[in-house]
């Protein structure tokens, strides 16, 4: 066993800090809305850092210790130009703003009223396969890293009965983030997520400021100059040699950013539960200063645990390492499991309790999240459209209870059997894209497009499904096959073979980039096909349909210079200075990518510059985190305070329930 007394004592205050938070959300959740999207209360900061942590489960800490060991600093600087596409997004409120606008609960309910109920429907399970299977592997990759991080044996013996640990653990961390989400719905989900995120960001900054004081940087900087030619983990201009995680990885990612806003519904409640279509924006907005703590961290643990794994001074703790990850027969599971064998010899005691505790905080508030997500969209999106009987509000939770349970059954069984075979984030991209690869263009021709129709929607989002089922089907056939077959097939056949085979041999990311362009060109060219126009203003809830309370005006005619900026009537002076700093930060970032791409082109710097480079951008990471922790906590305590108040009165409108009245739609 890794853990001493201390490091158990520090999981079971943090546990016993969310369980707090638990019993404080049973007296605001009255109503189906309120189950749903915390009754549309929360504020800005509240959102984003529990948006955020929803998003970091303990599977993303280790896909992207799994990518940055392979990547090392040169996918930071091509990640430079993305700030501009994100902050572009953000301020402008893409998809975001008009989404809250038409007051949808779930995704699938906006496609019923901008579309039709038969194409909510099928969308809506769509979305739900995608997203159950795209979530089955999560308790078993969180269940290995704690088997492994803690040193827990391989059997328990109870009463002379040999246990197999691994499918027990898997219980006993879902039956806790059951328990979570069967407590109090949304309400609950967003008050422990805030909780997690403010510890994770603690401890993300104290373990990286041990670790830096452990790994010099100097040893960091030789054992990266090993990396092989063009395989650089320092050189941006020297990577065409590494595989997957490269430049195709990242410019596909950025497109997928745009083009997929809101498509991902794991953390789908989040979408309904800002106070007002503001709020939404300000949240999202927010999302560019709130990953500061986990973005350091995650960038120069996996670096630090490289330099440990090939500096000639670590080749004592290397080799023990090694050794133990010799004993794994998966390749797979070996990139996994590095990183936390690693931190095992290098935290001390405290400190291995309190990331175990992290990691303990990030696989419940992924699992209440993803479990709350996907089990209401089955219900919302599947199962009310086809009832006849309106559900009373009791019967309404009871069935969101049980969804939610047969998702958790369904992920425990997923796990225990499916054989992973590649890197976490590519299996992420080829299952998310059973449904984002045609949903974005669904989402934004529905929202921004009054051309957009039904047909158009069906057609894009079948072919993104069919091609990223195809992906997944076609990466379960045995490598061997495509050459053994070859020589004894017509020509016509081994044209056709190598199509196959070029399938065969892309990856995960790049199955995701087929779908989002075939279906965006078919989603148009079908919709042109069609006359019908949709009223934008109706369903956005604009002009004279407009709802009393939806909007709050500060300043009933803004500048031009405001408005240009994206800072219209509902601005405060806070507001436009938020917009204001992130529009100065992602330029300054933007200048030194420019400046330094056409220097490094005249004349390419050597590794000894790029050094200094990162050097200088990690410790202004640093500072910038450790401001951003603070801010982030003091304004969620904030919004925390408005939403207890505002969900402790009385009223509730028990007909806000998800259902679409044949009026409005």
């Amino acid at each position: 066993m890794n853990f001493t007394l201390l490091d158990w004592g520090i999981v079971a205050v943090v546990l016993a800090l969310m369980v707090s938070g638990i019993l404080l959300s049973r007296n605001y959740m009255r109503g189906v809305a309120d189950f749903l999207a915390a009754g549309r209360n929360a504020g800005r900061y509240v959102l984003s850092l529990s948006q955020g942590i929803a998003g970091l489960g303990a599977i993303t800490i280790v896909g992207l210790f799994e990518m940055n060991f392979i990547a090392g600093f040169s996918m930071s600087w091509w990640g430079l130009t993305m700030g501009v596409v994100i902050l572009l997004m953000t301020v402008s409120g893409w998809v975001v703003y008009r989404f809250r606008q038409t007051r949808a609960l779930t995704l699938a309910e906006f496609f019923e009223k901008r579309y039709s109920r038969n194409f909510r429907i099928f969308a809506g399970l769509i979305a739900w396969l995608s997203g159950i299977i795209n979530f089955g592997i999560f308790p078993a990759v969180g269940a290995r890293f704690f088997i492994h991080f803690c040193g827990f044996p391989e059997y328990w013996i109870l009463g002379g009965i040999s246990l197999p640990v691994f499918p027990l653990l898997m219980l006993f961390l879902l039956s806790l983030a059951l328990y979570f989400v069967f407590s109090g719905g949304q309400v609950a989900v967003i008050i422990t997520d805030f909780i997690q995120g403010v510890f994770v960001n603690l401890v993300f900054l104290v373990i990286l400021f041990y670790l830096m004081s452990v790994v010099e940087w100097g040893q960091i900087m030789e054992a990266l100059a090993s990396a092989p030619d063009n395989a650089s983990l320092i050189n941006p201009y020297k990577t065409s040699h590494v595989e997957d995680f490269n430049l195709v990885f990242f410019l596909i990612g950025i497109f997928g950013v745009f083009y997929g806003a809101m498509s991902w519904q794991g953390t789908q409640g989040y979408n309904a539960s800002a106070k007002t279509a503001h709020e939404a924006k300000m949240g999202s907005v927010l999302t560019n200063w709130r990953g500061f703590p986990q973005g350091i961290f995650l960038l120069m643990v996996p670096i630090m645990i490289y330099t440990v794994m090939r500096h000639p001074d670590w080749s004592a703790l290397s080799s023990v390492v090694q050794g133990q990850l010799q004993q794994v027969d998966s390749e797979t599971l070996r990139n996994q499991l590095r990183a936390p064998l690693v931190l095992v010899q290098l935290l001390p005691p405290g400190l291995l309790g309190a990331f175990g505790a992290v990691m303990l905080a990030a696989f419940i508030s992924t699992h209440d999240t993803y479990l709350h997500s996907w089990g209401s969209i089955f219900v919302q999106d599947v199962i009310l459209p086809f009832r006849k009987k309106e559900l009373t509000p009791k019967q309404h939770l009871l069935a969101l209870r049980l969804s939610i349970f047969g998702v958790a059954l369904f992920i425990f069984f997923f796990s225990l059997l499916f054989q992973q075979s590649e890197y976490i984030f590519l299996f992420f991209a080829i299952t998310g894209a059973i449904f984002a690869g045609g949903s974005g263009a669904v989402i934004i021709g529905g929202l921004y497009w009054k051309r957009g129709t039904a047909a158009g929607a069906w057609t894009a989002l079948s072919s993104g499904a069919m091609i990223a089922v195809g992906g997944i089907l076609i990466h379960r056939l045995d490598a061997g096959l495509f050459e053994l077959s070859r020589g004894h097939l017509p020509a016509l056949a081994r044209h056709f073979w190598s199509v196959l085979h070029w399938l065969y041999e892309i990856n995960g990311q790049q199955y995701w980039a087929l779908a989002m362009f075939a279906s965006t060109l078919l989603y148009v060219a079908v919709s042109l096909l069609g006359r019908r126009e949709v009223d934008l203003d109706r369903l956005l809830h604009r002009n004279e349909h407009a709802i009393a309370g939806e909007m709050e005006v500060v300043e009933k005619t803004p500048t031009r210079g405001w408005k240009v900026l994206g800072m219209g009537r509902e601005f405060t002076r806070g507001d436009k200075v938020i917009y204001i700093a992130s529009y100065a930060w992602t330029a300054i970032w933007t200048l030194i990518f420019l400046v330094g791409s056409a220097i490094n082109l005249k004349n390419p710097a050597d590794d000894s510059s790029w050094g200094s480079f990162w050097k200088t951008y990690v410790m202004i990471q640093i500072v910038v985190a450790v401001f951003v922790m603070v801010w982030f906590t003091i304004g969620g305590v904030r919004d925390l305070r408005e939403m207890f108040s505002r969900l402790g009165k009385p009223e509730r409108d028990e007909s806000d329930d998800g259902r679409v009245d044949a009026s409005s739609s």
